[in-house]
């Protein structure tokens, strides 16, 4: 396909030049450009993954303003500098050809010249989603508070409009890569369940209990007594309202408490975290897991579900903005590393499992969802807020896909002198 652009101003012509230079060797280039003026730069392809349209004269400016070039990208994006039509994710591997490409002196001197040139006069940030300002030392209790507040006190009607109808935000399981985001978050529910080994009357805790779908399902599907707590105070108000409705306040509830407050040691007979590991920091898992230990009975099981990084670092793409603007205070740890901070707490590690690509099909889902309720979104937190949440799990299911992240279901066990409790095999997890 022939490259063609109408330019009708000069800025135009200076942001082609731009682009040219950074993506000029990507090939074959499987998106298309759409200027503020509506000149365009045809894809390569017949049938491009994404438009992206830049949205003024120095948007290009305001893309690559900072060093920090994830930053002023992420910033650009959720403020409307330029938009993506079409496959957002198929954005992360032109930012991973970038960030790979080598720059010669030259090269970056001509960029910085041509960005230069580019207007100055920057339009204002609408009003919306700002970057996190958390006080206190990190991953204290009270700032840990904070840290959830800004992620997930966004608004409930905001996460119902995509989550699954249980508000399950976390990896799913899938048995087919065609089932429903209803079907793939009950059967990981369920999955959860049959590795714990659940039985009637057991005491399970929740940390890091979302909206209560795990202790609900728990409670109501296996006879446990369960209790979730959470630091989201949005959170524990609607599991709480949840469970009443569904008739199972005596056999569950949620707290508002962190983990490091439980004093009830040695009272549950079955632990579970999913998607909360990543708040805790590295500096704090022998915390995190030493209070695990005093809360389990000896013979007890503890299910610990989190993302993961390789313990080869991979490329830090978006790392800044989504400390700023989704998981301030988020942090992966290799899962190397906390499995030996599991064993030096004390505990046996009895399973590991990777379910890196049922994470890829849940994050696309949830893309799905969100995009088709765009405008309720909107309308309910601001177009910055959905931008943010479309940029990243995006991001994040490009990332899941090429392994630059992972996330594991780790298994450990308190031994009881020795006795660990568990059959000879795993049979009875796959059993219908």
């Amino acid at each position: 396909m022939t490259t063609q652009i109408h330019l009708t101003d000069k800025a135009a012509e200076q942001s082609l030049d731009i682009l040219q230079l950074l993506l000029g060797g990507y090939q074959p280039r499987d998106f298309s450009v759409r200027l503020w003026d509506g000149s365009q730069w045809p894809a390569e392809i017949e049938s491009p993954q994404f438009t992206l349209v830049l949205k003024h004269p120095g948007a290009l400016r305001r893309m690559f303003q900072s060093p920090n070039s994830d930053l002023s990208l992420g910033e650009a994006y959720i403020y409307d500098d330029f938009d993506i039509e079409g496959n957002i994710e198929a954005l992360f591997a032109v930012t991973d050809y970038l960030m790979h490409r080598e720059w010669n002196t030259t090269t970056k001197l001509r960029l910085g010249w041509l960005l230069h040139r580019l207007p100055n006069k920057m339009r204002p940030r609408p009003a919306g989603r700002r970057a996190a300002t958390l006080k206190g030392k990190p991953h204290s209790i009270e700032r840990d508070k904070q840290a959830i507040a800004y992620h997930y006190d966004v608004s409930n009607d905001f996460y119902a409009l995509w989550l699954d109808r249980q508000l399950v935000y976390s990896c799913a399981y899938f048995k087919d890569a065609e089932d429903s985001l209803d079907t793939a978050q009950e059967q990981k529910l369920d999955y959860i369940c049959r590795k714990l080994r659940l039985r009637p009357s057991e005491k399970l805790l929740d940390i890091g209990c979302g909206w209560g779908g795990l202790v609900m399902h728990a409670a109501r599907h296996y006879g446990v007594e369960a209790v979730g707590i959470s630091l989201s105070q949005n959170q524990v108000e609607l599991a709480n309202q949840r469970i009443r409705e569904a008739g199972l306040s005596d056999r569950c509830r949620v707290e508002m408490c962190d983990y490091r407050e439980m004093k009830t040691f040695a009272a549950f007979d079955k632990l579970v975290s999913v998607g909360m590991f990543e708040h805790v920091g590295e500096a704090l898992l022998p915390v995190y897991f030493q209070q695990a230990w005093k809360l389990l009975r000896p013979g007890g099981v503890f299910l610990n579900h989190g993302i993961a990084q390789p313990a080869i670092p991979s490329p830090p793409v978006g790392s800044e903005f989504f400390k700023r603007y989704v998981f301030p205070d988020g942090e992966l740890a290799p899962i190397s590393t906390t499995l030996r901070q599991a064993e030096l707490a004390g505990f046996e590690v009895r399973d590991v499992e990777s379910l890196r690509e049922h994470y890829l099909l849940t994050l696309r889902q949830w893309v799905k969802w969100l995009e088709t309720q765009r405008q309720e979104a909107c309308d309910l937190v601001g177009e910055p807020t959905y931008r943010t949440w479309r940029l990243f799990m995006s991001a994040s299911a490009y990332y899941f896909k090429v392994g630059w992240v992972n996330v594991y279901q780790s298994l450990l066990v308190k031994p009881d002198r020795g006795q660990s409790g568990l059959p000879l095999t795993r049979a009875d997890w796959y059993q219908p």
